[in-house]
């Protein structure tokens, strides 16, 4: 313990808050709440030490802060917000969850809208999910644009102001407010049965559908009575569909976990289920909880999971009790507007669903670490297999690989990516203009990109070193463990022959050429060829063909921009300025044909004259 944590260890209060660990390089690592910050702290820093997570966690703590909060639900909420601001590396954490989509009513408007959103706002809109894919959400905006017809156009549509109808107002999935012939409280009405809908609440959808039928029936209204109808009918195919799993008919979640002996990689298992039915399930894998309880998992999960939630039922069934569940509990009152209970029921059919949960999350967890097993054989296990095939003393961690991509000599350019432990860094991408060659001469022009890459670096090296930096600060200084050049011996011999001169010679490059997918090394000999189903293959190929889809997407965006240079200025009264201009607005030549004349008018500089002249000119 230094002197610094010590002094700080004596003034501590005793007092609700949160506390915020520091590492060397003032980073934070790890952020927790307490209702008294002086007994809570200090035992971080006890005489008989801790083990696993804690205990490296509390090895690297430098320094730590605290912030005052007047109880322990507000501590609880600052924890949070924290936590999902910083993601310290020793906290649990929800993987990707900021990706989840939702599904938005913008009841906001006039005429709310359904549509996609991954980001939940402060704001008078209602928010359903999250749900595990986009294309979930979708096929659910679907299903629910058949049976009620909402708009989903982002067209601004108001009381009073009238449009012209899209597609889908004529296939029935829209009753068309922008004609101006849809009444606000019953389009509100239909935004209600869609609130319904998504909140799981079926029956009391299908009891107003009925009443409504019949109504309409009595008083002679059957076209009414055949739509009301055949929405009942879509509304309970959809209920069969759905099994009961609780007697009790209320809107319960349920969560239970599964943990990965190897790695300690956790899964968590959540059900919905509302007024008594499953309506859907979802699992998620929790990062950092080596070594946690499994109370700190499910504290965890709760709070980041419910700050980022649409809806929260009226009761959580746990695997596990919580210590803090009653600030929790209290924390998810503020948010409902209403009481909410966290239970972990022993017996009963409550704790069969909590089972069934685990069960659940013990086949996700499962799935999961399957399927990474599969990624790292095909990424690190295909390293490490690569060098023992090329005979190479150490893995090449970081491997270069490069292409060159031309037409018939014309906009000559070349791609270098990078790779780093089996995965693609796009960062490190750089792309090259070929500037010395004159023709289609592939072997200089892989000469000229290597001898540019390396003596950059070359260069980059000698700066950072006077200046006391490490390599990893230059865009060209960090230099691979592999070489790879896209081509044959021809490729290899100029990659080869600048790396002598540069001397570079002890960083191994090698030729992957495609037609036989041969690699050709050094030594001159026969080439390798590894066996179809190595994973050793698998990843030259997939880093030979992103080398080729770069230099490919560069080679055409500036044969594009060329080929649009050319047409523009062969127009009459388009100078330079002009031509920057029209390729600001609008992009490309087809983009431009397009366009209409007081689009053309409108763009900077431009006059009536010249905008026909464009006009004319482009249309022959």
């Amino acid at each position: 313990m230094n002197r610094v944590i010590e002094a700080k260890l004596g003034n501590l209060p005793d007092s609700p808050g949160v506390y915020i660990m520091k590492d060397k390089n003032d980073q934070i690592i790890y952020i927790g709440k307490a209702v008294s910050l002086k007994n809570r702290v200090r035992q971080y820093f006890k005489a008989s030490g801790h083990t696993g997570k804690v205990g490296a966690m509390v090895a690297n703590i430098e320094d730590f802060e605290y912030i005052l909060t007047d109880n322990e639900v507000e501590a609880l909420i600052l924890e949070c917000n924290l936590i999902k601001k910083h993601r310290p590396k020793y906290n649990i954490l929800l993987k990707d969850d900021k990706h989840y989509p939702y599904i938005m009513l913008t009841t906001e408007e006039d005429f709310p809208r359904i549509v996609m959103t991954r980001k939940i706002s402060k704001d008078n809109n209602k928010y359903f999910g999250p749900y595990t894919s986009a294309r979930a959400v979708r096929e659910t905006i679907e299903v629910i644009t058949r049976i009620f017809p909402i708009r989903t156009c982002s067209r601004d549509v108001r009381e009073g102001k009238k449009d012209r109808p899209c597609l889908y107002y004529h296939i029935g999935q829209c009753p068309g407010p922008c004609l101006g012939n849809v009444k606000k409280e019953d389009y509100r009405s239909t935004i209600r049965d869609v609130c319904r809908f998504l909140e799981g609440r079926h029956d009391e959808i299908i009891r107003d559908l009925r009443f409504r039928m019949e109504q309409a029936a009595e008083n002679l209204q059957f076209e009414l009575a055949a739509v009301l109808r055949d929405k009942l009918n879509a509304v309970e195919r959809i209920m069969e569909n759905q099994k009961v799993i609780s007697t009790a008919m209320e809107d319960q979640d349920v969560i239970a976990f599964a943990q990965a002996d190897i790695d300690s990689i956790t899964a968590a298992q959540i059900f919905f289920i509302r007024g008594g039915k499953l309506i859907s399930a979802k699992h998620f894998i929790l990062e950092g909880a080596s070594e946690s309880t499994l109370e700190d998992k499910a504290s965890s999960f709760i709070k980041q999971f419910y700050s980022l939630s649409a809806y929260i039922p009226r009761e959580i069934l746990l695997q596990t009790d919580i210590e803090d569940r009653p600030a929790i509990e209290q924390w998810l009152m503020q948010l409902k507007g209403s009481r909410v209970y966290i239970k972990c029921p022993k017996k009963g059919e409550k704790r069969k669903l909590v089972e069934l949960a685990r069960r659940n999350a013990a086949e996700a967890l499962q799935a999961y670490t399957q399927k990474a097993e599969r990624e790292k054989a095909r990424t690190e296990g295909a390293v490490i297999e690569l060098a023992s095939r090329l005979g190479l003393p150490n893995p090449p961690y970081r491997m270069e690989c490069y292409d060159i991509s031309n037409i018939q000599g014309v906009e000559k350019v070349a791609s270098m990516v990078v790779f780093e432990n089996g995965v693609p860094v796009k960062k490190e991408y750089r792309r090259f203009k070929i500037k010395t060659v004159e023709s289609a001469n592939d072997f200089a022009s892989m000469a000229e990109v290597i001898s540019r890459r390396f003596k950059r670096g070359l260069e980059e090296r000698k700066g950072l070193v006077s200046q006391g930096q490490d390599f990893s600060k230059g865009k060209f200084s960090k230099f691979p463990d592999l070489v790879i050049v896209d081509g044959g011996k021809g490729q290899l011999n100029a990659a080869l022959e600048v790396m002598s001169r540069l001397g570079l010679d002890h960083i191994p490059v090698v030729g992957l050429a495609k037609e036989f997918e041969e690699i050709y090394t050094k030594d001159g000999g026969d080439p390798i060829v590894l066996p179809r189903s190595s994973n050793a293959l698998h990843l030259m190929q997939r880093i030979r063909d992103e080398a080729h889809r770069f230099a490919i997407t560069y080679h055409r965006s500036l044969r594009d921009k060329g080929s649009l240079h050319s047409a523009l200025m062969d127009i009459p009264g388009i100078g330079p300025k002009r031509m920057k201009e029209l390729i600001k607005a609008f992009g490309s030549i087809d983009a431009i044909k397009r366009a209409d004349f007081d689009a053309l008018v409108k763009v900077k500089g431009m006059n009536k004259r010249i905008a026909a002249a464009i006009a004319t000119y482009l249309k022959d």
